[in-house]
């Protein structure tokens, strides 16, 4: 039996060797992993109680080449905050955006046949250098590297779990290569699977203040697909002010932070502060009254700061700093502008932020939030159980994660889809089968040396 050895860089869980090793034993490979790399002691942890590990290293800075074994494929989920939407999009500028160029120099050196690299969806189109382009300079930089200078055959496609049978959409760009040809990455047969196929039942309802006032003004059915979240609208947000979470408010008021929730978002605001937009900017008391007539505007906002709905602030201002990686963008508070009201609870400030419909799917699951997401159970809410994100990720039964909760979802939120990664590497073993596996006699070997 062929042995196929490979490397994992920045491990998380394990979902990107999940899917390999299944994918090359279906075709009668032997699969070894020569080298874990990875850094949260609390994912090396769950590594170590799923799968043997002979080699683990930590920080991959700290690596040399010549401490890597040799290997036939380099699997890295390199760390995707640099081009996330959740992260601050600041690409090869920022030190995690420059893993890519581990990985880069441990290919050049090591030269194995293949590599899987997966990211978020953000990486197609960061750092664009014109609208129309179909992608940003960021992965042409990347696509350059791994093809004209690595001289691998790569390809690469944006992969919705969704059509895999997961009850969970998330697009992530995958980047695959060989040295024998481009790897057909397409779909063909696309599945769907709805969420209630992978719950639990009869589990332990939440019952606190914030639960007992959502069930007060709605009823579950009504609850299905609903976000709670003061910085949108929308028929399927819920506002704190609706379910009076800090504190009753007036008629009055709910039509006021109703106004001024979407009056903050709109570009005007902007060119008469005097800063850059921003997507939600603190309006004064003066701006205010331009939209919303009452001869006690001042009383009926002040009242919502001592609650806690709004904030008095200065507006924040657009700052760039030049660095040696790149330019780099962030908001700071404007001392020199006169302060404002500003809506001040975002999705995180809720013990709940969205309850899912079992008929539907679950969104994209993110470090951040994941643990505040509610599924209804026992005719109460409860939140997903660490076992059903998993099964959100297509992780087999046997699979555990043996540290807290929050460490848990942390590592969930940052994992891939595993019936992902298994079509991906189907189309990678066959290229490895048909090119590098010779059948003699009905016994395969080895039919040349690629390293």
């Amino acid at each position: 039996m062929p042995k196929v050895r490979f490397i994992d860089l920045f491990a998380g869980l394990g979902g990107i060797r999940l899917g390999f090793e299944k994918s090359f034993e279906e075709l009668g490979f032997e699969t070894e992993c020569v080298m874990t790399s990875e850094i949260k002691p609390y994912a090396v942890e769950t590594l170590s109680k799923n799968f043997n590990h002979d080699y683990f290293v930590g920080d991959i800075f700290k690596v040399q080449n010549e401490q890597i074994p040799d290997f036939d494929f380099l699997l890295g989920g390199f760390p995707c905050q640099a081009f996330s939407a959740a992260g601050n999009r600041h690409g090869f500028a920022e030190t995690r955006g420059t893993l890519f160029f581990e990985i880069e120099r441990i290919l050049r050196d090591k030269k194995p046949y293949g590599f899987i690299l997966e990211n978020v969806e953000g990486l197609v189109k960061h750092d664009l250098e014109n609208k129309n382009d179909k992608i940003g300079r960021t992965l042409s930089t990347i696509l350059y590297k791994l093809k004209d200078e690595l001289g691998y055959n790569v390809s690469w496609k944006v992969l919705d779990s969704i059509d895999f049978g997961l009850p969970q959409s998330r697009k992530r760009i995958f980047i695959v290569g060989t040295k024998d040809e481009a790897a057909n990455l397409d779909v063909r047969e696309k599945q769907f699977k709805s969420l209630k196929t992978i719950l639990e039942n009869g589990l332990e309802t939440i019952d606190s203040d914030f639960t007992q006032k959502l069930f007060k003004h709605f009823e579950m059915e009504d609850l299905y697909g609903k976000s709670i979240k003061d910085k949108r609208g929308g028929d399927n947000n819920i506002h704190s002010w609706d379910i009076g979470v800090k504190g009753e408010v007036s008629d009055e008021q709910i039509i006021l932070l109703n106004k001024l929730f979407k009056e903050r978002r709109k570009k005007h605001w902007a060119e008469k502060i005097g800063i850059d937009w921003m997507d939600g900017m603190a309006l004064t008391l003066k701006q205010i009254s331009t939209f919303h007539k009452n001869e006690n505007l001042k009383g009926l906002l002040d009242d919502l700061v001592e609650k806690g709905y709004l904030r008095f602030e200065h507006p924040k201002k657009l700052v760039r700093e030049k660095t040696e990686n790149g330019e780099k963008k962030y908001r700071v508070y404007d001392e020199t502008k006169p302060k404002g009201y500003n809506i001040v609870t975002g999705k995180l400030s809720f013990e709940i932020n969205k309850i899912l419909d079992p008929d539907d799917i679950a969104p994209t699951l993110v470090a951040t939030d994941v643990s505040r997401l509610a599924v209804p159970d026992n005719g109460g809410l409860r939140r997903l159980t660490i076992r059903e994100g998993l099964r959100l990720f297509g992780y087999p039964e046997w699979y555990e994660i043996p540290v807290k909760e929050t460490e848990a979802f942390d590592l969930l939120g940052n994992t891939v889809a595993v019936p992902v990664v298994e079509h991906v590497t189907s189309q990678l073993a066959n290229i490895y089968s048909n090119n590098v596996v010779e059948l003699i006699e009905n016994e395969p070997v080895i039919a040349n040396n690629i390293h």
